[in-house]
C-alpha cells in the first residue's frame, strides 16, 4: 500500500514532502460544506484537516521583514493528481486579511484520505471550482513580484520585461 504524497515547495524555508499522515500533526478543523455543481447539483459534504495556513507557515514562507506587507505579493498554487490547480493568494489564508479557513483535508464524510491524498477545500467557495482532490504539490511563490509582463501586442504572446 502506497500512501499519497504532496511536495510543498517554492519560497520556503523548510520545503517537504507530506503524507496525509504528517497533515494529522497539525490542529484539526471540521467544516461542513455545500457545493453547487454545474454537473452534479449541490453536494454536501464534511471535511476534516488542518488549516493550510497552519501548515504553509510552519514551513516557513520567505516574506522580507524589511519590505512592508511582503506577505501580499505571494501566491500559491495547488495542484491535483488530475492535473487541476487552483490559485490562491496569501492575503486569502492570512489571519491579518482575508483569515478563510482553508483545509486541507485529510479525511471526507468520516472517510480517511490515506491513498487518495488531502484535498483542498475553499469552504466559502459558493462552487467547486477550486476544490482540488489528491493533491500532489503546493507551491508557495513570491518571486514574480519584481517582474511585470510587457503589454501584449494582437497575434503575438507578451513577454517579461528584463
Amino acid at each position: 500500500m502506497t500512501l499519497a504524497e504532496l511536495d510543498l515547495t517554492g519560497d520556503l524555508a523548510r520545503p517537504a514532502r507530506l503524507t496525509v499522515s504528517d497533515l494529522l500533526r497539525w490542529p484539526q478543523h471540521r467544516v461542513r460544506v455545500s457545493f453547487e455543481c454545474a454537473t452534479s447539483g449541490v453536494q454536501h459534504h464534511g471535511f476534516t484537516g488542518p488549516l493550510l495556513y497552519d501548515v504553509l507557515s510552519d514551513a516557513g514562507p520567505g516574506f522580507d521583514p524589511a519590505r512592508r506587507k511582503d506577505r501580499l505579493r505571494f501566491l500559491i498554487v495547488v495542484t491535483g493528481a488530475d492535473g487541476h490547480h487552483a490559485l490562491l493568494s496569501w492575503a486569502e489564508i492570512d489571519p491579518d486579511f482575508a483569515h478563510a479557513p482553508v483545509l486541507l483535508a485529510v479525511g471526507i464524510d468520516d472517510t480517511p484520505l490515506d491513498l487518495a491524498g488531502p484535498q483542498l477545500v475553499l469552504p466559502q467557495d459558493r462552487c467547486g471550482a477550486r476544490h482540488i482532490s489528491g493533491i500532489t504539490a503546493i507551491r508557495v511563490d513570491g518571486a514574480y513580484g519584481g517582474r511585470w509582463p510587457a503589454p501584449a501586442t494582437p497575434g503575438r504572446a507578451s513577454t517579461a520585461a528584463p
